[in-house]
């Protein structure tokens, strides 16, 4: 059997989803992934990650978990910690993953204390060892975990722009102009729709 990899996408931007992935590599698609020259997504372009991920779709056991800026922000506004709201999300896709492939353990980049984690899971996750450390996306299943998650986080982004007529730009700096412009288009409560209104920009456009 081989392990599954988590990672996400989204978690320190301002606009747009939060999006969770899990993939579950074993010997045989590994070597079809190094191939690929599959590797954490922040070192990939956005157009070559768009190609890899169909490829990684294509042949690995998967899950995309999309949680849009207003599920985001009601789970945030429940949780009242990101560190349980990523525990939540990573739970929801290896949950996904496990329901299709067994697996020997999972592996998730280290965020908080791994007890948010291993709280979060259910009746499947509870069976399988979880690994959490730092820089995981070193391992093969994370990194192609992370591209899905970053494929589907551009894509997402693209679709909220598309929709309200704005370029709604990745990351937490340099965003304000934008969302001033949205919150004068569509009015304050648009922010809910488009973006993490925890963020300290939401106080710095709207007070």
């Amino acid at each position: 059997m081989g392990h599954i990899g988590i990672d996400e996408s989204g978690k320190g931007d301002y606009f747009g989803y939060l999006v969770v992935a899990a993939v579950y590599v074993d010997e045989r698609l590994r070597i079809g992934l190094e191939s690929l020259r599959v590797r954490d997504s922040k070192r990939v372009s956005d157009s070559v990650i768009r190609v890899m991920a169909a490829e990684i779709m294509k042949c690995c056991p998967h899950s995309v978990v999309r949680i849009s800026p207003e599920k985001y922000n009601g789970l945030y506004s429940n949780f009242k910690s990101l560190n349980k709201l990523l525990a939540w999300g990573h739970a929801r896709a290896l949950e996904n993953v496990l329901e299709k492939v067994g697996a020997d353990y999972a592996l998730a980049d280290q965020f908080g204390d791994e007890k948010f984690l291993k709280n979060a899971l259910l009746e499947k996750g509870r069976t399988i060892r979880l690994v959490q450390r730092t820089k995981a996306e070193s391992d093969i299943a994370v990194a192609a975990a992370s591209i899905l998650a970053r494929d589907e986080f551009v894509s997402t982004l693209h679709v909220l722009s598309e929709k309200y007529n704005i370029d709604l730009p990745k990351g937490a700096t340099h965003v304000e102009d934008a969302a001033r412009k949205i919150v004068t288009m569509h009015g304050a409560s648009v922010l809910d729709k488009v973006a993490k209104v925890h963020f300290r920009t939401t106080k710095r456009i709207i007070g």
